[in-house]
């Protein structure tokens, strides 16, 4: 009998984490390149596909693909693209690789989506995966991330991702629909706000969004004491500095209304004799959770409603996919039987 892998994966807008039961556990840039032409080709060492950072630093010579982005995975009634579901079957491809199974093993991979994607988006993962895994299950990353660190009973969890901010009810069984809610104001839109901050106080600025990226996660915050935020950008090819403390400020704190209105949606629509305990245990996750000073925010906002307690993972790069392998070791083998896939050459 060949071996078995367990993966448990993070699939995410941004970045793409995996946890294996190999002891693998690795992250990568949710980015797809194809050389634009044959010299693009020659720089690239002859490949044909360049994945994550590698290919976000030589997107001038790439055909780019940031492919979760926009996708049915990610917004509900979106019809992906050739060109996209290639780009998502590609970037799972090479993200399962990492997990340096044995040729003849068999794969068996938990991946974490949106807590309310949608059917098109499950089924374009499952098709994605259904070369590199033997047998793979689509289920909720904030449930993932729950589960991982054991809060599975009356608990909150919210986790945002840079293309969707998504929030689970935990009540000691598996999650129903109507324990999910997702909105869009994450990651992606917090960088697109602070751009048009950015462009409208500061016109003479030159910056692309990957900078403003870069500015938002190192200066992110929704403190009343956040630290002075200095950037530079380039003004007429010139070097030049720009104070941004307001506007990070600004765009960073346009998570929380969104997601305290869902919070409290997901509470009102719960059993009113468990509502206070599931009101004082909320857990934040996910890459905008590191915005400092976000759990206290939203506890702040949640006073009208009644009061909150926020507590942050400890490590939100991990906390889906080591959520998710674990979801995968406890899955009952009759369960991986009945996802089984059409991957070629496995044991």
């Amino acid at each position: 009998m060949s071996e078995i892998v367990f993966i448990g994966m993070d699939l995410g807008t941004s970045r793409t984490s995996i946890t294996t039961s190999t002891g693998v556990r690795t992250t990568v840039w949710s980015y797809v390149g194809y050389p634009k032409d044959h010299v693009a080709k020659k720089k690239m060492g002859g490949r044909d596909i360049i994945y994550g950072e590698e290919a976000l630093q030589n997107r001038l010579a790439l055909n780019m693909f940031r492919p979760l982005a926009g996708s049915s995975i990610k917004r509900k009634g979106t019809k992906d693209t050739a060109e996209t579901k290639k780009a998502i079957k590609d970037l799972l491809d090479y993200v399962v690789s990492l997990a340096k199974a044995p040729k003849d093993a068999t794969i068996y991979a938990i991946i974490g989506a949106p807590a309310e994607a949608s059917v098109e988006g499950k089924a374009t993962i499952l098709e994605a995966a259904a070369e590199s895994i033997d047998s793979v299950i689509v289920t909720s990353e904030p449930f993932c991330v729950a589960y991982g660190l054991g809060f599975l009973d009356d608990t909150l969890v919210v986790d945002i991702g840079a293309g969707t901010t998504d929030l689970c009810r935990l009540h000691g069984t598996m999650p129903q629909p109507e324990d999910q809610r997702t909105h869009e104001i994450a990651g992606d839109a917090i960088d697109t706000l602070f751009a048009s901050l950015i462009k409208e106080k500061y016109p003479e600025a030159q910056f692309s969004i990957n900078m403003v990226r870069q500015f938002k996660e190192k200066y992110s915050s929704v403190s009343t004491k956040m630290d002075e935020a200095v950037v530079e950008m380039p003004v007429a090819g010139k070097p030049t500095k720009f104070n941004v403390t307001e506007l990070v400020y600004k765009a960073a704190y346009s998570i929380v209304p969104p997601t305290v209105a869902a919070l409290q949606d997901l509470i009102a629509t719960y059993d009113p004799e468990f509502q206070a305990k599931m009101r004082n245990h909320i857990l934040l996750g996910g890459g905008g959770c590191q915005i400092k000073g976000l759990g206290l925010a939203i506890e702040k906002a949640l006073e009208e409603y009644g009061g909150g307690k926020v507590v942050t993972v400890e490590e939100p790069q991990y906390a889906g996919s080591n959520g998710a392998l674990k979801v995968a070791l406890d899955m009952p083998e009759h369960f991986w039987k009945e996802f089984k896939s059409q991957r070629p050459g496995a044991g």
